[in-house]
C-alpha cells in the first residue's frame, strides 16, 4: 500500500514521509459526514495522517511492505493517546474516509517543534555506544558496570534534531533545544517527554513488556495556544519494546519491533552494504515482523487486532 496512490474524495495529498502521508481537505469539500466538521478546529485547519505499510531501516524506506503495519500503528497510537488523556494530543477523530479506514486519523494541524524528544529508561543502541566510549549518556555521567539492556536509575531525556527523509537524526544537547525553542518551552518538552515515558513504562511493564525508550514529537496548537502531542506515539516504530520475561542485561533483548528487519539487512544473506538501494525482504522476515507488531498491540491493549 502506498498512500500517495490512494485517491481520497475531499482530501488532497500534500506530503509523504518515511511511513506516513499527509492529506488536507480540498477547497470547498463537503465534509459534513465527519464528526468534527462543525467544530472550530476544522476552521483553524486539519490534516489527515495516513499510516502506510512501508517500513524504514537505517534511514532508508525499504521496497517491501509489511501487511497491516499502518493499521497496527494507527490503532496502537489511538490506544496510547487514550491512556495519556491528561496530555493534549492532536487527534480530532478516527472517523475517516473508507479508503483509509483503520489506518488514518484526522488531526489538528500543528506547528511542530524542530526536536525529536526521546526518553531512555534502559541503556542500548546509540546510548550504549556513547556509554562504552565515554561513560556518559548525552553527556550525563552514568555509573560504572552497566551493560547492553541495563535499566537506568532514572529515565534520561536525549533529544535529537529532525533530519530530512533519508538523512539521520543527530543528537543535540538540552542547551541546543533551549536555543531552538526557548528556555521555558525546552523545559516543557523535557518535562512532558519524561512524563509520557514514565506513565507508558509502567503500563507496559504491567503487561510484561519493557519500554526501553521512546520518541515523541510535539507541536503548538495555534487555535488553543498549547503544547500538543502529535505524530504517532509509543508504537514499535517509535519505541523499543522488549519481552519482560526474557530481559537479561548484557545481551540483545527479545523485541517487539523491526529488529528482524535490521538483523537481516546487516546479515551476509542480504548482500547489502548500506550504500545503495536496500533489497527486498524475504517472506519469512516480513511474516515475523508483522507477527511481532501484532503481538505488541495485543499484549499492550488486551484486545485482538482486527485488520
Amino acid at each position: 500500500m502506498t498512500a500517495e496512490s490512494i485517491a481520497v474524495p475531499g482530501w488532497r495529498h500534500i506530503y509523504s514521509g518515511k511511513v506516513r502521508d499527509l492529506y488536507v481537505p480540498e477547497d470547498g469539500a463537503d465534509l459534513s459526514g465527519s464528526s468534527f466538521s462543525d467544530t472550530a478546529e476544522i476552521r483553524a485547519g486539519a490534516v489527515m495522517v495516513v499510516a502506510s505499510d512501508r517500513i524504514s531501516a537505517f534511514d532508508h524506506v525499504l521496497p517491501t511492505l509489511i501487511p497491516d503495519k499502518g493499521k497496527i500503528l494507527t490503532q496502537m497510537s489511538a490506544w496510547w493517546f487514550e491512556q495519556l488523556a491528561d496530555i493534549p494530543n492532536h487527534v480530532l477523530t478516527l472517523d475517516v474516509p473508507e479508503q483509509v479506514a483503520g489506518r488514518a486519523m484526522i488531526c489538528k494541524s500543528l506547528s511542530m517543534f524542530p526536536v525529536e524528544c526521546i526518553a531512555r529508561g534502559y541503556l542500548t543502541g546509540s546510548g550504549l555506544k556513547e556509554y562504552q566510549a565515554h561513560g556518559t549518556l548525552w553527556g550525563r555521567p552514568l555509573p560504572e558496570g552497566l551493560a547492553d539492556g541495563s535499566r537506568l536509575e532514572t529515565p534520561v531525556f536525549t533529544p535529537t534534531g529532525k533530519a530530512e527523509v533519508g538523512e539521520h537524526d543527530e543528537p543535540i544537547s538540552i542547551e541546543q533545544v533551549n536555543e531552538a525553542v526557548g528556555q521555558a518551552m525546552g523545559d516543557r518538552l523535557h518535562e512532558l517527554t519524561l512524563q509520557i515515558y514514565t506513565t507508558a513504562e509502567r503500563i507496559a511493564r504491567e503487561q510484561g513488556i519493557i519500554l526501553a525508550d521512546t520518541k515523541v514529537e510535539f507541536g503548538l496548537d495555534s487555535y488553543r495556544g498549547e503544547v500538543t502531542l502529535g505524530d504517532e506515539v509509543l508504537t514499535p516504530d517509535s519505541s523499543r519494546f522488549w519481552d519482560g520475561a526474557q530481559w537479561e542485561p548484557g545481551r540483545p533483548q527479545a523485541s517487539f519491533d523491526k529488529q528482524f528487519v535490521r538483523d537481516w539487512l546487516t546479515s551476509p544473506e542480504s548482500g547489502w552494504d548500506r550504500q545503495g538501494p536496500p533489497p527486498e525482504l524475504p517472506g519469512d522476515v516480513v511474516e515475523m515482523t508483522r507477527g511481532r507488531y501484532v503481538e505488541a498491540f495485543e499484549r499492550l491493549t488486551g484486545t485482538e487486532f482486527t485488520p
